[in-house]
């Protein structure tokens, strides 16, 4: 399937490795010209050139990379001065450290916000103007399925994801629906990523039992019996971003294997 986006172009949050890189190769494949975007410069840089040498990506789909901290202000202004003008946006920024919530102070709880609410808003409200004004625009928030089934040791994600996912289902429907904008959330369950290993040897250490073991016993509860690879999520993530879910908004997509067990 054409998915209608090359030559556009898209910035991807978060994108160094796991769900972010996934969907930077997904996008890359589709001849979308990316921006991509982390922290760490030797391992960004690392993926920027496995992008490059993918033989999948069209040789007129460019790839460019920023090293900088996307959840402050200083971040944001490096990426923006090297483009301004998206078509194709995804958020994504590492999940907050699980725990209790006994444990987290005030300045735990605004981090978690800065980065996982606040960052998103502000990376939307700095493009959608554009994309409205050339009538054509994509957001993709990768969020998790945990705004769906929370998970306890995972509070602080619990709260500013939902956060976001509230600003969201207003903001999709506001007049920029209309203007060939869309803003999607698309929910993350198990995936086999860093994120997923942190989350895991939390749990591991609270119910005392070794990480291997309770690896297992996830896999076990989704009905997929195996936990997802970031190239699949990256594909659902391109086709979000395509002219044939120009349809879709103000919706979160769950992939999670069948996990989530609710009717709606």
């Amino acid at each position: 399937m054409d998915l209608g986006i090359a030559g556009k172009w898209a910035l991807v949050c978060g994108a160094s490795k796991g769900l972010g890189f996934g969907c930077a190769q997904a996008l890359v494949r589709e001849g979308v010209n990316v921006l991509i975007v982390a922290r760490g410069a030797e391992v960004l840089e690392a993926a920027a050139a496995k992008l490059i040498a993918d033989g999948a990506r069209p040789a007129a789909a460019s790839v460019q990379f920023v090293a900088a901290d996307i959840t402050t202000p200083a971040g944001r202004a490096a990426v923006f001065a090297v483009r301004k003008d998206f078509d194709i946006v995804v958020t994504n920024a590492g999940g907050p450290p699980p725990g209790d919530f006994r444990d987290w102070d005030r300045d735990a709880w605004i981090k978690a916000v800065d980065a996982n609410m606040l960052t998103p808003i502000e990376l939307i409200k700095a493009t959608v103007d554009g994309m409205a004004a050339r009538g054509f625009g994509r957001i993709v928030n990768i969020t998790s399925s945990a705004v769906k089934a929370p998970i306890d040791i995972l509070g602080l994600s619990n709260g500013a994801r939902s956060g976001l996912t509230g600003f969201v289902a207003g903001v999709s429907r506001s007049k920029l629906a209309g203007q060939g904008v869309t803003i999607n959330n698309l929910l993350p369950g198990s995936f086999e990523t860093d994120r997923l290993k942190v989350t895991m040897s939390g749990a591991a250490q609270k119910s005392g039992q070794a990480l291997d073991v309770v690896m297992d016993a996830r896999r076990k509860t989704i009905p997929a019996r195996r936990f997802g690879t970031p190239e699949e999520f990256g594909a659902i993530c391109a086709f979000l971003c395509s002219t044939h879910a120009s349809y879709m908004t103000g919706q979160n997509v769950l992939a999670d294997g069948g996990a989530y067990s609710g009717t709606f």
